[in-house]
């Protein structure tokens, strides 16, 4: 176990070593046990995380806040539309302010070409641990929580299980590619066979594809890219499909919602989680397009597991803000 994390951003995974990744795991579950049983935890007393919400959020929000009063803390909601954040406060002046007045600064900014910097400029200011509640790149407590669902159902050895991290079609919006960028880079880091499921016009940035691709050389198992949907189910333990943004082929929305009408098949249906093995599990970050991405009889069937994803964000997010924030 390391406990050297104090003061550390979470920003990706891919900053942590995987003897730091690990230590995540040992108190996101220790911690679970200790709020399953009613066990006090104030880990974080008199402790306080402003939050920086640029985009709209459920999950997110409910569970940092949930997080935070569970060990003893307080979170800020702080909302760029009803402060200055929006009319001049620059990412130096937010750092180095926020910095000296909370214990923490957690953001979400899904700005394309732009959140990831924006943050990452915010934790160079600042003298506290800043958190990536969602860029642009990266999802790094998603798929923390991602991660504990799948040992949970298979162990902590996952050598050898294949998991397939897929697009899916939906109509909502252009979603960000963070998740399956953040999924390829912490799957690829555990020995497994990890499956990219992508129409040709749904890349992942080529950056984050090379480090997975180093990824797996390192802890072995496997990395392959496919366009083909089906194939990406033949035999999977996990199946994580979701949608997300046309984001390199072009920036234009109603041009990405065009490309992705072509796909309107992509959906994942009990006839697809037949051609995963028989104990295969099904994710998903939510909110799902229901019966656009992904079927009432799946999302609801014996395979989901995504109210235990779900839940596992308040445990990971927990856990991180116990070894930085302390």
């Amino acid at each position: 176990m390391q406990t050297d994390l104090r003061g550390r951003d979470m920003i990706t995974t891919q900053d942590f070593t995987d003897d730091e990744i690990s230590t995540i795991f040992d108190v996101a579950f220790d911690l679970k046990r200790k709020r399953a049983v009613g066990e006090p935890h104030a880990l974080l007393r008199d402790k306080v995380l402003a939050m920086l919400f640029f985009f709209s959020s459920t999950r997110t929000r409910i569970s940092f806040e949930a997080g935070m009063a569970q060990l003893g803390g307080h979170a800020q909601f702080i909302d760029s539309r009803t402060t200055q954040v929006k009319h001049g406060d620059t990412a130096k002046e937010l750092g180095a302010i926020i910095g000296r007045y909370c214990d923490g600064i957690a953001i979400r900014q899904v700005d394309w070409g732009f959140g990831n910097q924006f943050i990452r400029e915010i934790a160079e200011a600042s003298r506290s641990p800043v958190l990536n509640m969602q860029c642009e790149i990266y999802h790094p407590f998603q798929i923390l929580a991602d991660a504990m669902t799948i040992i949970e159902n298979f162990g902590r050895d996952l050598r050898g299980k294949t998991i397939n991290v897929s697009w899916a079609y939906a109509s909502s919006y252009q979603k960000p590619m963070s998740v399956p960028q953040s999924l390829i880079l912490l799957m690829t880091r555990f020995g497994m066979n990890v499956r990219l499921t992508r129409p040709p016009e749904f890349k992942l940035m080529p950056d984050i594809v090379e480090q997975a691709k180093e990824n797996t050389k390192k802890s072995g198992g496997s990395f392959e890219i496919l366009d083909d949907f089906d194939a990406g189910f033949k035999d999977a333990d996990i199946v994580i499909p979701k949608s997300w943004g046309a984001m390199l082929t072009t920036t234009d929305e109603e041009e990405s919602a065009r490309i992705a009408s072509k796909y309107t098949n992509w959906i994942t249906d009990e006839q697809r989680m037949a051609l995963a093995k028989d104990h295969a599990i099904y994710m998903h970050p939510l909110p799902a397009d229901r019966n656009v991405e992904v079927t009432d009889a799946v999302i609801d069937g014996p395979h989901s597991r995504v109210w235990d994803q779900a839940e596992n964000r308040l445990h990971a997010q927990k856990a991180v803000m116990a070894l930085t924030m302390r």
